[in-house]
Protein backbone atom coordinates (compact mmCIF):
# COMPACT_ATOMS: atom_id res chain seq x y z
CA UNK A 1 0.00 0.00 0.00
CA UNK A 2 1.45 3.32 -1.27
CA UNK A 3 1.75 5.86 1.76
CA UNK A 4 0.15 8.94 1.74
CA UNK A 5 2.72 11.75 2.49
CA UNK A 6 0.72 13.40 4.76
CA UNK A 7 0.12 10.61 6.51
CA UNK A 8 4.17 9.31 6.32
CA UNK A 9 6.13 9.13 9.61
CA UNK A 10 6.91 11.82 11.32
CA UNK A 11 10.91 12.39 10.07
CA UNK A 12 8.89 12.24 6.12
CA UNK A 13 5.98 14.07 6.62
CA UNK A 14 5.76 16.96 4.37
CA UNK A 15 2.97 19.47 3.74
CA UNK A 16 1.70 19.69 -0.03
CA UNK A 17 -1.01 22.27 0.12
CA UNK A 18 -1.06 25.77 -1.40
CA UNK A 19 -1.41 28.81 1.60
CA UNK A 20 -2.62 31.05 -1.22
CA UNK A 21 -5.50 28.80 -2.39
CA UNK A 22 -8.88 30.27 -1.25
CA UNK A 23 -12.26 28.57 -1.87
CA UNK A 24 -14.43 29.30 -4.97
CA UNK A 25 -16.56 32.12 -4.86
CA UNK A 26 -20.00 30.58 -4.00
CA UNK A 27 -22.71 29.72 -7.18
CA UNK A 28 -24.99 32.01 -5.69
CA UNK A 29 -22.26 34.90 -6.34
CA UNK A 30 -21.06 33.35 -9.29
CA UNK A 31 -25.28 33.43 -10.80
CA UNK A 32 -25.14 36.87 -9.61
CA UNK A 33 -22.18 38.49 -10.94
CA UNK A 34 -23.78 36.55 -14.76
CA UNK A 35 -26.32 38.57 -14.23
CA UNK A 36 -24.53 41.82 -13.83
CA UNK A 37 -22.24 40.47 -17.05
CA UNK A 38 -25.15 39.87 -18.75
CA UNK A 39 -27.35 43.47 -18.22
CA UNK A 40 -24.12 45.20 -18.50
CA UNK A 41 -24.80 47.54 -15.50
CA UNK A 42 -21.35 47.13 -13.62
CA UNK A 43 -21.03 51.19 -12.44
CA UNK A 44 -22.63 51.53 -9.16
CA UNK A 45 -25.26 54.53 -10.49
CA UNK A 46 -25.80 53.13 -13.81
CA UNK A 47 -29.52 51.67 -12.79
CA UNK A 48 -32.59 50.45 -15.01
CA UNK A 49 -36.32 51.98 -14.26
CA UNK A 50 -37.06 50.84 -10.41
CA UNK A 51 -33.64 49.08 -10.02
CA UNK A 52 -31.49 48.66 -6.93
CA UNK A 53 -28.27 48.67 -7.77
CA UNK A 54 -26.16 45.33 -6.02
CA UNK A 55 -23.35 47.77 -4.54
CA UNK A 56 -26.29 49.51 -2.81
CA UNK A 57 -27.64 46.47 -1.42
CA UNK A 58 -24.58 45.27 -0.54
CA UNK A 59 -24.20 48.45 1.49
CA UNK A 60 -27.52 48.31 3.38
CA UNK A 61 -26.37 44.35 4.47
CA UNK A 62 -22.85 45.47 5.43
CA UNK A 63 -24.66 48.60 7.99
CA UNK A 64 -26.64 45.86 9.33
CA UNK A 65 -24.28 43.16 9.72
CA UNK A 66 -21.47 45.57 11.48
CA UNK A 67 -24.80 47.49 13.45
CA UNK A 68 -23.64 51.10 11.75
CA UNK A 69 -25.95 53.34 10.75
CA UNK A 70 -24.24 54.36 7.35
CA UNK A 71 -22.00 52.33 4.81
CA UNK A 72 -20.27 52.94 1.96
CA UNK A 73 -18.40 50.48 -0.54
CA UNK A 74 -15.27 51.38 -2.12
CA UNK A 75 -12.49 49.85 -4.43
CA UNK A 76 -10.28 48.67 -1.75
CA UNK A 77 -9.28 48.56 2.29
CA UNK A 78 -6.64 51.16 1.47
CA UNK A 79 -8.85 53.38 -0.47
CA UNK A 80 -11.52 53.19 2.84
CA UNK A 81 -8.48 54.26 4.91
CA UNK A 82 -7.74 57.39 2.45
CA UNK A 83 -11.37 57.85 2.41
CA UNK A 84 -11.59 58.00 6.26
CA UNK A 85 -8.58 60.62 6.86
CA UNK A 86 -10.23 62.77 4.12
CA UNK A 87 -13.72 62.69 5.67
CA UNK A 88 -11.89 63.51 8.86
CA UNK A 89 -10.29 66.67 7.55
CA UNK A 90 -7.00 65.44 7.91
CA UNK A 91 -4.31 67.65 6.21
CA UNK A 92 -1.59 68.10 4.66
CA UNK A 93 1.60 68.32 7.52
CA UNK A 94 -0.81 66.91 10.20
CA UNK A 95 0.78 63.92 12.05
CA UNK A 96 -1.76 61.01 12.45
CA UNK A 97 -0.62 57.79 15.01
CA UNK A 98 -0.82 54.33 13.94
CA UNK A 99 0.73 51.17 14.81
CA UNK A 100 4.39 50.36 14.16
CA UNK A 101 3.30 47.11 13.33
CA UNK A 102 0.50 47.06 10.74
CA UNK A 103 1.13 46.79 6.55
CA UNK A 104 2.39 49.39 3.99
CA UNK A 105 -1.49 50.36 2.97
CA UNK A 106 -1.99 51.65 6.23
CA UNK A 107 1.20 54.59 6.95
CA UNK A 108 0.53 54.81 3.44
CA UNK A 109 -2.64 56.10 3.49
CA UNK A 110 -1.40 58.59 5.65
CA UNK A 111 1.46 59.92 3.18
CA UNK A 112 -0.76 60.00 0.39
CA UNK A 113 -1.98 62.78 1.73
CA UNK A 114 0.77 64.29 3.13
CA UNK A 115 0.33 64.19 6.28
CA UNK A 116 2.73 62.36 8.83
CA UNK A 117 2.90 58.74 10.37
CA UNK A 118 3.89 58.84 14.10
CA UNK A 119 4.39 55.10 14.96
CA UNK A 120 3.26 53.72 18.34
CA UNK A 121 4.68 50.53 19.81
CA UNK A 122 4.09 46.47 20.05
CA UNK A 123 3.48 44.48 23.34
CA UNK A 124 4.35 41.01 22.94
CA UNK A 125 0.50 40.42 22.82
CA UNK A 126 0.92 41.75 18.91
CA UNK A 127 -1.17 44.86 20.09
CA UNK A 128 -0.69 48.68 20.25
CA UNK A 129 1.48 49.64 23.33
CA UNK A 130 -1.31 51.24 25.80
CA UNK A 131 0.84 53.11 27.66
CA UNK A 132 3.36 54.54 24.39
CA UNK A 133 0.06 55.43 22.87
CA UNK A 134 -0.86 57.40 26.14
CA UNK A 135 2.05 58.91 25.79
CA UNK A 136 1.89 60.13 22.02
CA UNK A 137 -1.63 60.97 22.04
CA UNK A 138 -0.53 64.92 22.64
CA UNK A 139 0.91 65.14 19.43
CA UNK A 140 -2.02 64.28 16.61
CA UNK A 141 -6.10 64.61 16.87
CA UNK A 142 -6.25 60.98 15.34
CA UNK A 143 -5.17 57.62 15.64
CA UNK A 144 -5.33 55.04 12.52
CA UNK A 145 -5.55 52.05 14.62
CA UNK A 146 -4.97 48.37 13.08
CA UNK A 147 -5.62 45.28 14.41
CA UNK A 148 -2.86 44.24 12.85
CA UNK A 149 -3.02 39.90 11.81
CA UNK A 150 -6.75 39.96 13.71
CA UNK A 151 -5.36 40.86 17.30
CA UNK A 152 -7.62 43.75 18.97
CA UNK A 153 -6.41 45.53 21.95
CA UNK A 154 -8.39 46.32 25.00
CA UNK A 155 -10.52 48.66 23.34
CA UNK A 156 -12.41 50.11 26.42
CA UNK A 157 -9.01 51.61 27.46
CA UNK A 158 -7.84 52.87 24.27
CA UNK A 159 -11.59 54.10 23.79
CA UNK A 160 -10.94 56.27 27.37
CA UNK A 161 -7.32 57.26 26.42
CA UNK A 162 -8.27 58.50 23.06
CA UNK A 163 -11.91 60.02 24.07
CA UNK A 164 -10.23 61.91 27.18
CA UNK A 165 -7.29 63.50 24.51
CA UNK A 166 -9.72 64.48 21.92
CA UNK A 167 -8.44 61.76 19.39
CA UNK A 168 -10.68 60.30 16.61
CA UNK A 169 -10.48 56.84 15.89
CA UNK A 170 -10.37 55.03 12.38
CA UNK A 171 -10.53 51.36 12.67
CA UNK A 172 -7.98 49.54 9.86
CA UNK A 173 -10.48 45.84 10.53
CA UNK A 174 -8.52 44.35 7.28
CA UNK A 175 -8.13 41.15 9.43
CA UNK A 176 -11.08 41.36 11.97
CA UNK A 177 -14.09 41.63 9.43
CA UNK A 178 -16.36 39.52 11.94
CA UNK A 179 -14.72 39.70 15.08
CA UNK A 180 -16.17 41.68 17.95
CA UNK A 181 -14.34 43.15 21.68
CA UNK A 182 -16.94 42.90 24.32
CA UNK A 183 -19.45 41.99 22.30
CA UNK A 184 -18.79 44.85 19.61
CA UNK A 185 -17.93 44.47 16.56
CA UNK A 186 -14.57 45.50 14.97
CA UNK A 187 -14.96 48.88 13.38
CA UNK A 188 -17.41 50.31 15.35
CA UNK A 189 -15.83 51.28 18.28
CA UNK A 190 -14.53 54.61 16.80
CA UNK A 191 -15.66 57.29 14.09
CA UNK A 192 -15.07 54.91 11.26
CA UNK A 193 -14.14 51.59 10.35
CA UNK A 194 -12.66 50.40 7.48
CA UNK A 195 -12.61 46.53 5.77
CA UNK A 196 -11.26 44.83 3.23
CA UNK A 197 -12.40 42.73 0.16
CA UNK A 198 -9.00 41.54 -1.20
CA UNK A 199 -8.69 38.25 -2.00
CA UNK A 200 -6.52 37.36 1.25
CA UNK A 201 -8.94 38.61 3.47
CA UNK A 202 -12.57 37.23 5.01
CA UNK A 203 -14.78 38.18 1.77
CA UNK A 204 -13.16 37.74 -1.36
CA UNK A 205 -14.06 40.06 -4.27
CA UNK A 206 -9.96 40.40 -5.33
CA UNK A 207 -10.33 44.51 -4.32
CA UNK A 208 -12.76 45.59 -2.53
CA UNK A 209 -13.67 47.41 0.61
CA UNK A 210 -16.01 49.08 3.13
CA UNK A 211 -16.30 52.08 5.42
CA UNK A 212 -18.86 52.50 8.14
CA UNK A 213 -19.86 55.26 10.67
CA UNK A 214 -22.83 56.08 12.74
CA UNK A 215 -21.37 60.06 11.90
CA UNK A 216 -24.06 61.21 9.22
CA UNK A 217 -22.08 64.31 8.00
CA UNK A 218 -18.52 61.77 8.03
CA UNK A 219 -20.44 59.22 6.05
CA UNK A 220 -21.80 61.97 3.73
CA UNK A 221 -18.11 63.21 2.88
CA UNK A 222 -17.41 59.57 1.82
CA UNK A 223 -19.70 59.22 -0.27
CA UNK A 224 -18.74 62.19 -2.36
CA UNK A 225 -15.30 61.63 -1.85
CA UNK A 226 -16.00 58.17 -3.01
CA UNK A 227 -17.74 59.80 -6.37
CA UNK A 228 -21.33 59.99 -6.32
CA UNK A 229 -21.45 62.76 -9.10
CA UNK A 230 -24.60 63.99 -6.79
CA UNK A 231 -26.26 60.72 -6.70
CA UNK A 232 -26.03 60.15 -3.26
CA UNK A 233 -29.99 59.08 -3.07
CA UNK A 234 -29.00 56.08 -4.89
CA UNK A 235 -27.45 54.79 -1.49
CA UNK A 236 -29.41 52.90 0.82
CA UNK A 237 -27.15 53.08 3.72
CA UNK A 238 -26.45 57.11 3.65
CA UNK A 239 -27.71 60.33 5.45
CA UNK A 240 -30.78 62.18 4.31
CA UNK A 241 -30.63 64.66 1.30
CA UNK A 242 -29.88 67.88 3.78
CA UNK A 243 -26.89 66.10 4.88
CA UNK A 244 -25.46 65.85 2.07
CA UNK A 245 -26.93 69.88 0.89
CA UNK A 246 -23.67 71.03 4.00
CA UNK A 247 -21.08 68.88 2.03
CA UNK A 248 -21.92 68.53 -1.35
CA UNK A 249 -19.78 71.87 -2.62
CA UNK A 250 -17.44 71.74 -0.48
CA UNK A 251 -16.17 68.12 -0.48
CA UNK A 252 -14.01 66.43 -3.40
CA UNK A 253 -14.52 63.54 -5.64
CA UNK A 254 -11.94 61.28 -5.34
CA UNK A 255 -12.93 58.60 -6.72
CA UNK A 256 -12.87 55.22 -5.25
CA UNK A 257 -16.50 53.46 -5.89
CA UNK A 258 -17.18 49.56 -5.68
CA UNK A 259 -18.82 48.22 -8.65
CA UNK A 260 -21.76 46.15 -9.08
CA UNK A 261 -20.01 42.93 -10.49
CA UNK A 262 -17.88 42.48 -7.43
CA UNK A 263 -20.85 43.51 -4.82
CA UNK A 264 -22.73 40.42 -6.70
CA UNK A 265 -19.75 38.00 -5.50
CA UNK A 266 -19.67 39.79 -1.89
CA UNK A 267 -23.78 39.56 -1.22
CA UNK A 268 -24.01 35.74 -0.71
CA UNK A 269 -20.39 35.41 1.19
CA UNK A 270 -21.61 38.23 3.51
CA UNK A 271 -24.45 35.75 4.66
CA UNK A 272 -21.89 32.81 4.80
CA UNK A 273 -19.01 34.82 6.94
CA UNK A 274 -20.31 33.72 10.57
CA UNK A 275 -19.97 30.06 9.31
CA UNK A 276 -16.77 30.86 7.72
CA UNK A 277 -15.43 32.49 11.02
CA UNK A 278 -16.14 29.08 13.09
CA UNK A 279 -13.98 27.50 10.31
CA UNK A 280 -11.47 29.81 10.68
CA UNK A 281 -11.31 29.66 14.73
CA UNK A 282 -11.44 25.58 14.24
CA UNK A 283 -8.29 25.65 12.10
CA UNK A 284 -6.63 28.09 14.54
CA UNK A 285 -7.24 26.16 17.78
CA UNK A 286 -6.15 23.23 16.06
CA UNK A 287 -2.43 24.57 15.02
CA UNK A 288 -2.50 26.40 18.53
CA UNK A 289 -3.18 23.18 20.20
CA UNK A 290 -0.12 21.58 18.06
CA UNK A 291 2.14 24.01 19.27
CA UNK A 292 1.20 24.61 22.68
CA UNK A 293 4.33 23.81 24.89
CA UNK A 294 7.35 23.70 22.01
CA UNK A 295 10.39 24.57 23.25
CA UNK A 296 11.19 28.48 22.30
CA UNK A 297 8.24 29.30 20.99
CA UNK A 298 5.61 31.73 22.02
CA UNK A 299 2.33 31.72 21.63
CA UNK A 300 -0.53 34.44 21.60
CA UNK A 301 -2.90 34.16 24.34
CA UNK A 302 -6.32 35.69 23.20
CA UNK A 303 -7.98 37.62 25.38
CA UNK A 304 -11.52 36.40 26.70
CA UNK A 305 -13.32 39.73 25.25
CA UNK A 306 -12.15 38.93 21.77
CA UNK A 307 -13.83 36.85 19.37
CA UNK A 308 -11.32 37.02 16.89
CA UNK A 309 -11.36 35.72 13.09
CA UNK A 310 -8.06 33.07 13.08
CA UNK A 311 -7.37 33.41 9.02
CA UNK A 312 -4.03 33.57 10.07
CA UNK A 313 -1.87 32.37 13.36
CA UNK A 314 1.27 34.20 14.90
CA UNK A 315 3.92 33.22 16.99
CA UNK A 316 7.02 34.71 18.46
CA UNK A 317 10.81 33.18 18.50
CA UNK A 318 11.71 35.70 21.10
CA UNK A 319 15.53 36.93 21.67
CA UNK A 320 16.34 34.08 18.90
CA UNK A 321 19.16 35.19 16.56
CA UNK A 322 18.06 35.90 13.11
CA UNK A 323 20.08 33.33 12.06
CA UNK A 324 18.54 30.85 14.04
CA UNK A 325 14.85 32.05 12.32
CA UNK A 326 16.20 32.45 9.31
CA UNK A 327 16.78 28.25 9.70
CA UNK A 328 13.66 27.68 11.08
CA UNK A 329 12.01 29.26 8.15
CA UNK A 330 14.02 27.46 5.58
CA UNK A 331 13.69 24.37 7.39
CA UNK A 332 9.86 24.13 7.25
CA UNK A 333 9.95 25.74 3.44
CA UNK A 334 11.40 22.55 2.81
CA UNK A 335 8.91 20.62 4.22
CA UNK A 336 6.02 22.59 2.14
CA UNK A 337 5.25 25.04 5.57
CA UNK A 338 5.49 28.79 4.36
CA UNK A 339 5.68 31.08 7.33
CA UNK A 340 6.80 34.82 7.15
CA UNK A 341 8.96 36.54 8.98
CA UNK A 342 8.55 40.53 9.88
CA UNK A 343 12.07 40.34 11.22
CA UNK A 344 14.42 40.84 8.10
CA UNK A 345 15.75 44.15 7.49
CA UNK A 346 14.51 44.47 3.74
CA UNK A 347 10.88 43.54 2.95
CA UNK A 348 9.59 40.50 1.21
CA UNK A 349 6.22 39.74 0.09
CA UNK A 350 3.84 41.67 2.82
CA UNK A 351 6.29 41.69 6.03
CA UNK A 352 7.06 44.90 6.40
CA UNK A 353 8.92 47.13 9.33
CA UNK A 354 8.05 50.95 10.28
CA UNK A 355 11.71 51.57 9.31
CA UNK A 356 10.76 49.76 6.22
CA UNK A 357 8.73 53.36 5.19
CA UNK A 358 11.21 55.67 4.55
CA UNK A 359 8.58 58.56 3.46
CA UNK A 360 7.79 58.27 6.93
CA UNK A 361 9.99 59.71 9.79
CA UNK A 362 10.51 57.07 12.97
CA UNK A 363 13.02 57.10 15.83
CA UNK A 364 14.13 54.00 16.86
CA UNK A 365 11.96 51.56 18.99
CA UNK A 366 14.08 48.63 20.78
CA UNK A 367 11.37 47.27 22.44
CA UNK A 368 9.28 47.00 19.39
CA UNK A 369 12.22 46.05 17.20
CA UNK A 370 12.47 42.80 19.75
CA UNK A 371 9.29 42.21 18.85
CA UNK A 372 9.12 42.62 15.58
CA UNK A 373 12.45 40.19 15.06
CA UNK A 374 10.50 37.40 16.55
CA UNK A 375 7.26 37.82 14.29
CA UNK A 376 6.18 34.22 12.55
CA UNK A 377 3.19 34.76 10.82
CA UNK A 378 0.80 32.04 8.67
CA UNK A 379 -2.02 32.41 6.84
CA UNK A 380 -4.72 29.47 7.46
CA UNK A 381 -7.26 29.62 4.22
CA UNK A 382 -10.16 27.64 4.36
CA UNK A 383 -8.76 25.32 1.81
CA UNK A 384 -6.97 23.64 4.79
CA UNK A 385 -8.72 21.02 5.94
CA UNK A 386 -7.94 19.96 9.77
CA UNK A 387 -5.97 17.31 9.30
CA UNK A 388 -3.92 19.21 7.20
CA UNK A 389 -3.45 21.94 10.01
CA UNK A 390 -2.24 19.38 12.89
CA UNK A 391 0.17 18.40 10.13
CA UNK A 392 1.44 21.40 9.96
CA UNK A 393 1.88 22.42 13.28
CA UNK A 394 3.86 19.20 13.99
CA UNK A 395 6.46 20.97 11.13
CA UNK A 396 6.77 24.05 13.06
CA UNK A 397 6.89 22.03 16.14
CA UNK A 398 9.96 19.55 14.79
CA UNK A 399 11.87 22.09 13.22
CA UNK A 400 11.62 24.98 15.77
CA UNK A 401 12.76 22.13 18.53
CA UNK A 402 15.35 20.85 16.63
CA UNK A 403 16.51 24.38 16.03
CA UNK A 404 16.26 25.20 19.32
CA UNK A 405 17.55 22.30 21.08
CA UNK A 406 20.83 22.46 18.18
CA UNK A 407 21.39 26.18 19.57
CA UNK A 408 21.63 25.14 23.11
Amino acid sequence: MTEHPKTATLTAERFTGSFTQQEPIPEAGIAAALEVLRHGRLHRYNTAAGEIAETALLEQEFAAFTGARYCVAVASGGYALGCALRALEVQPGDKVLTNAFTLAPVPGAIAALGAVPVFVGVTEDLVIDLDDLAAKLPQARVLMLSHMRGHICDMDRLMTLCDAAGVRVIEDCAHTMGATWNGTPSGRHGAMGCYSTQTYKHMNSGEGGFLVTDDEELAARAVMLSGSYMLYERHLAAPGPEVFERVKYVTPNVSGRMDNLRAALLRPQLGDLPAQIDRWNERYRVVEAGLRGTPGLTLIERPAPERFVGSSIQALLLDWAPEAIREVLARCAARGVELKWFGGREPVAFTSRYDSWRYAPSEPMPATDRILTGILDMRLPLTFSLDDCALISRIIRAEVSAVYQRAG
